[in-house]
């Protein structure tokens, strides 16, 4: 039975109507003003942006110099193609470090579920600075990393872990975001219907067989929300990597955005980078609700 044959179509807009409201003042008004400061132009004497709030000012000339720099062989390609290896090698790290935890404590864990499902939650508590330094002093020269690999007999001298390395940055970037691909995966495994593994097993597959044709093709939605979840903020992210890192050899483009947003004559390129970054994004994720709605009719046919 559908939400509408309970509830009229005018009280479930009612309902909605707050969260329109709180979309449209805080998301919408923003990112029209970021939208205006990019069309706009930087004071010649006060070296401060004024955004051009009417379409009868804009000028795109600013966006599309700043678009094409984008583009490979551009001024900031390098920044873009870094930062395309380096979301995608910590998105893959998730899923190889994630999709395991979500198996086992979706399927096979039964009383320690609610435990691991506890410790899972529990960073999400600390804040997310808080748990980024303390791998600074775990990868300082004399940390903990570097004295357990030294004893280890794995390195003979202390490694300059912070020092612009980008496996440091990739490493960061998967610690910092891997619990938040396991909860929705972990949501979509914990909804599969063991009937479909169990007539699997009567059919004569085993267990890798069946997790290759059911349980990885049932848990792709899952898979992708993860991926969504994890890797758009992945990509505006700038302060695992200035802190971890600090180099402009591992800069990201949001490193770029935020140096420009922080500087007295370039706030204008900011807000441009930060338009097209969204528009990229925007298509990511238009994307995957393209895929959802396809994969949520296949499963209501």
């Amino acid at each position: 039975m559908s939400s509408t044959s309970i509830y009229p179509r005018r009280q479930l807009a009612a309902l909605g109507l707050p969260g329109f409201a709180w979309v449209a003042v805080f998301v919408a008004v923003s990112i029209y003003g970021l939208f205006s400061t990019s069309v706009g132009r930087t004071n010649p004497l006060l070296f401060l942006p004024e955004p051009a709030w009417s379409p009868a000012h804009w000028s795109f000339t600013n966006l599309l110099h700043v678009g094409s720099a984008l583009l490979p062989g551009g001024q900031y390609w390098p920044v873009v193609s870094r930062t395309l290896v380096y979301v995608g090698l910590a998105v893959l790290g998730c899923v190889l470090i994630g999709y395991p935890v979500a198996y086992f404590v979706a399927i096979r864990a039964r009383r320690s579920k609610p435990i691991i499902l506890a410790l899972l939650v529990l960073p999400l508590l600390v804040s997310y600075m808080l748990r980024m330094l303390a791998w600074v002093g775990l990868l300082a020269p004399n940390g903990y990393v570097n004295q357990m690999l030294n004893t280890l007999g794995i390195i003979g001298g202390p490694v300059n872990w912070l020092g612009g390395r980008p496996s440091t940055v990739v490493i960061a970037l998967i610690y910092g975001w891997v619990p938040y691909f396991i909860l929705p995966l972990y949501a979509a495994l914990d909804r599969l219907d063991t009937r479909y593994l169990e007539a699997a097993a009567d059919l004569g597959a085993n267990a890798f067989k069946t997790f290759l044709t059911v349980t990885l093709p049932l848990s792709t939605q899952g898979i992708l929300a993860g991926v969504v979840l994890v890797g758009l903020p992945m990509t505006g992210d700038f302060f695992t990597n200035d802190l971890v890192s600090g180099s402009p050899r591992t800069s990201m483009i949001g490193n770029l955005i935020n140096v420009y947003a922080n500087s007295t004559v370039e706030q204008v390129t900011a807000a441009a980078l930060a338009i097209w970054l969204l528009v990229f994004l925007t298509l990511l994720l238009a994307y995957y609700v393209r895929s959802s709605a396809r994969a949520l009719r296949e499963v209501n046919a």
